[in-house]
């Protein structure tokens, strides 16, 4: 039991200097914010690591990190090939795709009545379909390559943007569209310069939002067939031979690429919302 007496003195350490420098003035600066979820995350690790060994949970129920790290160093090629398939051309493809086809489904939509009422609610509709349901049709359609989990990601990306863009369309101030048609400013000028650069905060948060949803459409639709490569391919094969120490390395390779992918997401945001109150505070 000395590992399961180690890791937790050592998480109400660390909870205590969390504690501590969450109050602290440079937790307030762009590299200080980042130093609490780093010691949070670690002391996750630790813990995991110390109760696993600890309680000697079998490797086929939870290995430790120590063992998915291993996992990640010994198959670094295989790892590299599976995030090219999925991430590269399944989920940005699909991302790309669904996003830019909403935006202009939504500025469609705001512009015509008749789409209100129409497309509207089969967009609904679309959205409540389960993905496992989904999935396999596309892969019959599409083919097992990439191109099927692409489609499959155009489907779950498409309503969240179409929503948070019809929103942010409708976000300026009837006094400022007043004043757009004042200077005899038609549809289009008024679209360019005040209502989509009023949208922009809705739209961004479409995009965040698809982009967890991008990869996990990817990683569900290779369960249904895929070449011999990919995400969701090598976690379905891996579980079946029990190696969970491989299932947990792809698992972690998607997770940093998915919030990498989200940062960078996020960090575009910040360079074109730079007026919006929600970023004032957070250039420094």
């Amino acid at each position: 039991m000395t590992w399961v007496a180690g890791a937790l003195t050592f998480w109400g350490l660390a909870w205590a200097l969390n504690i501590w420098l969450s109050a602290q003035a440079v937790t307030q600066s762009r590299a200080g914010r980042l130093i609490v979820p780093a010691i949070f995350g670690v002391t996750i690790l630790v813990l995991w690591e110390g109760l696993v060994r600890g309680l000697a949970v079998p490797a086929v129920i939870l290995p430790p990190p120590s063992a998915i790290a291993a996992a990640i160093a010994a198959n670094l090629p295989v790892l590299w090939t599976d995030l090219v398939q999925t991430f590269v051309k399944g989920a940005l493809t699909g991302y790309v795709i669904g996003c830019g086809a909403a935006i202009l489904a939504a500025i469609a939509i705001d512009r015509s009545p008749f789409l209100q009422r129409g497309l509207l609610p089969i967009g609904n509709f679309v959205a409540a379909l389960p993905i496992v349901g989904i999935a396999p049709i596309l892969v019959m359609w599409f083919g097992f390559d990439w191109q099927s989990k692409a489609a499959v990601v155009v489907v779950m990306v498409f309503f969240p943007v179409l929503v948070n863009t019809l929103a942010g369309l409708a976000a300026s101030e009837p006094m400022q569209r007043d004043l757009m048609a004042t200077w005899s400013a038609g549809y289009w000028q008024t679209l360019w310069k005040l209502r989509l650069p009023a949208a922009m905060p809705f739209i961004f948060n479409g995009l965040k939002i698809a982009t967890t949803l991008a990869l996990i459409g990817a990683i569900v639709a290779e369960f249904f067939g895929s070449p011999t490569r990919g995400m969701g391919f090598r976690i379905s094969t891996e579980v079946g031979r029990l190696a969970l120490d491989m299932v947990w390395a792809e698992i972690a390779v998607a997770a940093l690429a998915g919030s990498l992918f989200y940062g960078a997401v996020a960090l575009v945001e910040r360079q074109v919302t730079f007026w919006h109150p929600s970023q004032r505070g957070q250039t420094r």
